[in-house]
């Protein structure tokens, strides 16, 4: 005779595998909570403490690199969700909700103001009421560069080289090696290799 175990996920384990889960569960909360202790520290340090902001930035991610900085204020779910490439750059005040995987390849530049929201709400206002959530991992290339307002939405790529304007709303995959903008964020061009700007 074979016995079979069923063991129920948590919301955690929900999360992470993209189901629909209850963001306001115990765990989920504690957890946040004391994420939110964490970043609270980072962005009260002042100006001159690089050492214990980079350190608690590496308690914070765990994937922090050698050329890595964020100006403070900022703002996350998790962080331990935040996965960084070598030489990350970001302004001041971006907010990262990650309750899945979000990914920055090697040399990215973000402005100042910019979201990144993996979280999904039920379109249906019943099942909204239920305080449902849904988490879609966001992959962001190498050398993409995000100017300063602009939100990246769930389950969304952006290929490398790319640079995406000001006041962005990207809700599609964007390919490598292109200029886009607008709201919804939409390809304008193609980026070419272009003479470096001389001294």
């Amino acid at each position: 005779m074979f016995f079979y175990i069923y063991t129920m996920k948590t919301e955690w384990e929900k999360m992470l595998s993209g189901e629909w889960y209850l963001p306001l569960d115990a765990e989920l909360s504690k957890k946040r909570y004391l994420i939110k202790k964490l970043i609270h520290e980072i962005n009260l340090l002042s100006p001159d403490e690089h050492k214990k902001q980079k350190q608690l930035f590496q308690q914070l991610f765990q994937t922090t690199q050698k050329r890595f900085w964020i100006e403070a204020p900022f703002f996350c779910d998790y962080g331990e969700n935040i996965v960084f490439g070598e030489d990350f750059f970001a302004n001041y005040h971006l907010t990262i909700l990650d309750g899945a995987k979000v990914t920055f390849g090697d040399h990215v530049k973000i402005g100042p103001n910019v979201s990144i929201f993996t979280i999904v709400h039920p379109i249906n206002a019943e099942e909204r009421a239920r305080n449902l959530e849904r988490a879609l991992p966001i992959t962001i290339g190498n050398n993409v560069w995000i100017g300063g307002n602009a939100v990246i939405n769930q389950g969304v790529s952006i290929g490398d080289n790319t640079v995406i304007g000001s006041g962005s709303v990207v809700t599609k995959n964007l390919p490598a090696n292109v200029f886009a903008a607008g709201n919804p964020c939409r390809i304008i061009r193609e980026i070419k290799e272009e003479a470096a700007p001389e001294e």
